[in-house]
């Protein structure tokens, strides 16, 4: 361990944020990240706890605490501050091949189960010690493109350019088997691409790495829907296997009163069109300019519908949610190091407070009706006031209505409740059983279909960006397994 006494000496000390006044005018990341000096004293903080928590990813009262990846956080934190980022990328890249996405948009789970947020209330910034290791890679050439110099003969086809398909793609071809992957949109990189607004993530880091895999000899495929304008059986027929990592696409929509007037959108179309005009340079289709913006979901999917209709210049916003609002300190039923179920206001809401004064929320709310104007477009909603109760026979909490109502004027809406499932195309093409969340049904990543296996989202379920570069990496491994008997991944 590098410094010993880091974690009393050194204070957390988080990247600058460009204030919000500042940062709604555009669509770049508003983060600045710390000097060197800065950084070594952050990577100085880590205990090298004797079981570090940090780098093991557990679900714990069903949210994710620690690292699904396994990163070895301590090791390269030490790294940090004793300036060697070459071996700290290293180190990294042993678990990790994709730091430049999970730095940007994961959660950062990893930090919610360190010892230093539990016992002085400050984690280490693992988050962007990470973004610091990974950018400094690119920086100094060590992330670049290395040529597989042998080839098994083996040809896999991976459906879907999301993380779990880059991750699945990018382990398999470092094996020496033949990649394809097919993309049902216009640009690779799936949710990372379209689903998370440019503000987290901007669109060249993404092609940025794409191009690394491409050089490495991975194809990739645009404009391919496999079992829509691509054959699911033409790949079952090419490719001695084929991994489906198509997401759990299915929005989640709300069931009232006029919930098909013109106006109202499914929150990750309204985040796909924002994106694609950005990177084409021409207005968007589905635009908040000048609307009084409804939001339904209070999640991350719904607040960064609340920071792109900001940018897009909305005269108003509200975020409905459903739950109460959570307490600003962990209750005694949520102990560390589960994921704390606390108060947590995000860069949408921040920026709502600084352009409208107020923040954008309604807790235990949910629609009722939608109002609509004599050209069926939405014109407002009946919003209902929900309170918790508590099953007896289940002892699940349910939310109820209280009988208090009440309007909200609202030109356009963006449902941002959540997915239930994959995209039922994708189980007809292929002939595919589903399980009881409507995700692809599988046995150790194989589906019913001995040649095809799926990955990610599609078959666990919405989760975590991390979580779907975890099952890319065990995914490959099962078919690595499945075509060559053994598996070294």
């Amino acid at each position: 361990m590098g410094k010993l006494t880091g974690f009393l000496e050194y204070a957390r000390k988080d990247a600058h944020e460009i204030d919000a006044h500042t940062r709604i005018n555009n669509y770049n990341e508003f983060h600045i990240p710390l000097d060197a000096e800065d950084r070594q004293k952050q990577g100085a903080r880590c205990m090298d706890c004797g079981v570090p928590y940090c780098n093991y990813g557990m679900i714990l009262n069903n949210s994710t605490t620690g690292c699904p990846l396994n990163n070895l956080i301590p090791e390269w934190n030490e790294l940090i501050y004793t300036g060697n980022l070459k071996e700290a990328h290293k180190r990294l890249r042993v678990t990790n091949r994709f730091p430049e996405f999970t730095s940007r948009v994961c959660p950062a789970p990893c930090e919610v189960a360190c010892i230093c947020g539990y016992t002085s209330g400050f984690a280490v910034t693992i988050k962007e010690n990470e973004y610091a290791i990974s950018e400094n890679a690119y920086d100094k050439g060590y992330i670049k493109a290395e040529p597989i110099l042998s080839r098994t003969g083996k040809r896999i086809a991976v459906v879907g350019s999301g993380p779990a398909g880059l991750a699945a793609a990018d382990w398999l071809n470092k094996r020496g088997h033949n990649v394809t992957v097919y993309e049902k949109s216009d640009r690779v990189g799936g949710l990372l691409m379209y689903g998370i607004p440019n503000m987290k993530i901007e669109k060249h880091i993404i092609d940025r790495r794409v191009n690394i895999m491409k050089q490495e000899g991975i194809e990739f495929i645009i404009n391919a829907n496999v079992g829509a304008n691509v054959s699911a059986a033409e790949l079952v027929d090419r490719y001695d296997r084929v991994i489906l990592c198509t997401g759990a696409e299915n929005p989640r929509r709300i069931l009232a009163a006029n919930n098909e007037a013109n106006g109202i959108y499914m929150a990750v179309d309204y985040l796909t069109e924002a994106t694609r005009s950005l990177l084409n340079g021409h207005p968007s289709p589905i635009s908040a300019e000048r609307k009084n913006v409804l939001v339904i979901g209070g999640g991350d999917t719904g607040n960064d519908c609340v920071g792109t209709a900001i940018r897009q210049g909305a005269s108003s916003v509200i975020q409905i949610e459903m739950m109460p609002e959570p307490p600003a300190s962990r209750d005694s039923n949520n102990p560390w190091p589960e994921y704390p179920r606390t108060l947590k206001t995000d860069y949408g809401q921040h920026e709502a407070i600084a352009k409208f004064g107020e923040d954008p929320r309604i807790f235990s709310a949910t629609v009722k009706e939608f109002f609509v104007n004599d050209e069926y477009h939405v014109a407002g909603a009946l919003i209902a006031k929900l309170q918790p109760e508590k099953d007896e026979a289940t002892g699940r909490i349910n939310m109820i209505p209280t009988g208090e109502d009440f309007n909200v004027a609202a030109d356009i809406v963006f449902i941002a409740a959540g997915f239930v499932g994959t995209r039922d195309y994708i189980f007809e093409q292929f002939g595919l059983a589903s399980d009881s969340r409507n995700n692809i049904a599988t046995t150790d990543f194989q589906t019913s279909h001995e040649k095809v296996y799926a990955a990610g989202d599609a078959r666990r379920g919405q989760s975590l960006v991390v979580w779907a570069l975890r099952e890319g990496q065990d995914v490959a491994r099962a078919v690595d397994k499945s075509l060559m008997g053994y598996s070294n991944l």
